[in-house]
This record gives structure tokens, sequence and C-alpha cells, in this order.
């Protein structure tokens, strides 16, 4: 496992924040986002595809040690929002998640507003490790694949929960999930105005209401398929 942190993101969806990369072997094999190399058809992952899939490919060729890492993260200024992974997933390869390592992070960015996001599936010792780093003030939300999923990860009551879209949702719409929670689709996906530095709702762990995040990207089209069950 490699890894980057850039001091200050020049992606407009952000904001000028601090963002981190992981490497690609930390994404679990169980998301149906991931790129199969031995299935060109397969993926639909936003980060595989312009400039940003270039950073990855350069974190998995020559980012940071783990230790070199968190000294960078620790060096964030206090209070500061941040987010960890634009790209990759929480620590640990493949579907596990490194719950030392993972709480290792949650303490050096104790004092810090971080958010991340994962796609690991939540079996048990993985849902601990979430549980935990969202109890120490790391922000860890839960990626759901369709809003079906969303009610399916909502229940473990571990950490908020955000969800794939179809790209056909655009802009504020009400949505709800089957089971009738509520989604809120990320503003900075349709207003200029909005990112994630002035918006913050995926940084809040006690939040109730669901994020949405219609497909985009390159690989939309296949995300789309995801999305749509």
């Amino acid at each position: 496992m490699k890894f980057r942190l850039t001091m200050q993101s020049t992606n407009s969806k952000t904001g000028p924040i601090p963002v981190s990369t992981s490497s690609s072997d930390t994404c679990p094999l169980t998301c149906p986002l991931r790129r199969d190399s031995a299935d060109p058809d397969s993926g639909g992952c936003y980060a595989s595809g312009g400039p940003l899939a270039i950073v990855w490919r350069q974190v998995d060729s020559a980012g940071i040690a783990w230790r070199a890492f968190l000294r960078s993260v620790a060096s964030i200024p206090l209070g500061a929002l941040w987010r960890h992974n634009q790209a990759g997933d929480l620590p640990g390869k493949g579907n596990d998640i490194d719950a030392g390592k993972l709480l290792e992070l949650a303490a050096a960015q104790s004092g810090r507003r971080g958010f991340t996001y994962t796609h690991k599936p939540p079996t048990a010792a993985n849902a601990q490790a979430i549980q935990a780093a969202n109890a120490q003030g790391f922000t860890v939300n839960l990626s759901a694949n369709d809003l079906a999923e969303a009610d399916e990860l909502a229940a473990l009551a571990i950490g908020p929960v955000v969800v794939l879209l179809p790209s056909t949702i655009q802009g504020p719409q009400k949505l709800r999930t089957p089971e009738g929670k509520h989604v809120v689709v990320c503003p900075a996906t349709y207003s200029e105005k909005v990112n994630c530095k002035s918006c913050e709702l995926c940084s809040v762990s006690s939040r109730k209401s669901i994020v949405g995040f219609p497909a985009h990207g390159s690989s939309k089209r296949k995300a789309d398929s995801v999305a749509n069950g």
C-alpha cells in the first residue's frame, strides 16, 4: 500500500482542502465499480479516468509508505477539513480493513475534521473498525451501490451512508430510499458555488440523511448500470 497527501486540492468539487490518495490495492475486490483487467466492459469508478487516474497511477508506483503518510496527516492544521481518499479505500488490501492502521489514522488526524468513504464489505471485523473510527472523530461513510443497499448499510448503525445515484438525477430532488430514508443529492454535483469545503455534510458522522452522488466521469454509463440495480 502506498499513499499521497496533497495539502491543497485544485479539484473544484472538493475546494482547496487537503486530500489524500491511496493505492489501488486498497480497493475491495467486491466493489462493482472496480475495473477487471480481464474484462474491458467492467468498471465505472470515476477515479479510473481523467486527471485523477494519472495521479492514482503515480501513487501506485511512487507513493509514500504508511508511517510517512501518518506524519503528513498530522501536519494538517488543527481544525481543518480534509478528505481521505479521492481515490482508493481504507487501509488494508482488498476486502479487509486493517483495523490497527485505521485507528492509527484516526489518531493522527485527531483535532482535524477528516472524512472518507469505503466500499469495503461490512463484515463483522470491518464494521467494528468503521464504528471505532467514527467514534474517534474520523468520519467514515459507507458507500452503497443503490438505494436498497443504502437502507441495508444504514441499518448497521456504524456510520453515515452515501449512495450512488443514476446520472439522470440532476439538481436538488426529493428522494427517498425504499424504506423512506431521506436522500440529499450532493450540492457540489449541480452547483458551481458549492464544494466540500463549503458544504461539509459528508464530514458529519451523526447525520441521518443519506448523501447521493449521481454517476459521473468517463465511465458513468457503467456506473449507471450499478446504480440502477
